[in-house]
């Protein structure tokens, strides 16, 4: 038995020096060389702060609406809400979504409401959102606002992002880069 204990002894020490020492400098030594130094994209918009890598709520008329958030878009306490399908609870909640989604954008059907509007992400504070749920919401802001369908559909176009490497994910438009865009295009409008 003592032929085995020191073996482990060492390789345990090996691997918390390796996790907790080696690992999370490396980490962190590769994020200096990213924008920020590592902390994230910060915004600020009419005297407040936020990330544009983490979910922000956007409930009004004006505003593009994010994706909804299982973890009301705490980023303290990000997941999913594990529920499937075949839940009644869940299955009401995301019923409750289409139904203020239409209440509050008439003319849309509801086979023209796309997924991400509906349903939370994994995480529950996905910043982004598809063109498509962008698109569908364009005549709602545009009468809120007062501002042509068309230029609301240009400053869209403005901000999509394309899949990395033109291979790997779909486009996508971050919300909250594309709600300040919408108060700067209102603002000089």
């Amino acid at each position: 038995m003592k032929k085995h204990i020191l073996p482990a002894v060492k390789l345990t020490v090996l691997s918390i020096i390796l996790l907790t020492i080696v690992y999370p400098a490396v980490i962190w030594t590769i994020a200096q060389f990213s924008p920020n130094g590592g902390k994230g994209e910060l915004i600020t918009h009419n005297n407040k702060t936020y990330y544009s890598n983490i979910g922000q709520s956007f409930s009004e008329n004006r505003y593009f609406w994010s994706r909804p958030s299982a973890v009301d878009y705490n980023s303290a306490g990000s997941g999913g809400s594990n529920k499937g399908p075949s839940n009644e609870e869940y299955l009401k909640q995301v019923q409750a979504r289409v139904d203020t989604f239409l209440m509050k954008n008439p003319g849309v059907a509801k086979s023209e409401i796309p997924v991400d509007l509906i349903t939370a992400s994994g995480s529950g504070l996905d910043p982004d959102f598809s063109v498509q749920a962008a698109k569908v919401q364009v005549k709602r802001i545009a009468q809120d606002r007062n501002i042509s369908q068309e230029k609301i559909n240009q400053l869209i176009e403005a901000n999509i992002q394309k899949p990395f490497l033109g291979l790997f994910g779909p486009e996508k438009i971050n919300v909250l880069k594309l709600n300040i865009a919408l108060d700067q295009l209102e603002n000089n409008s």
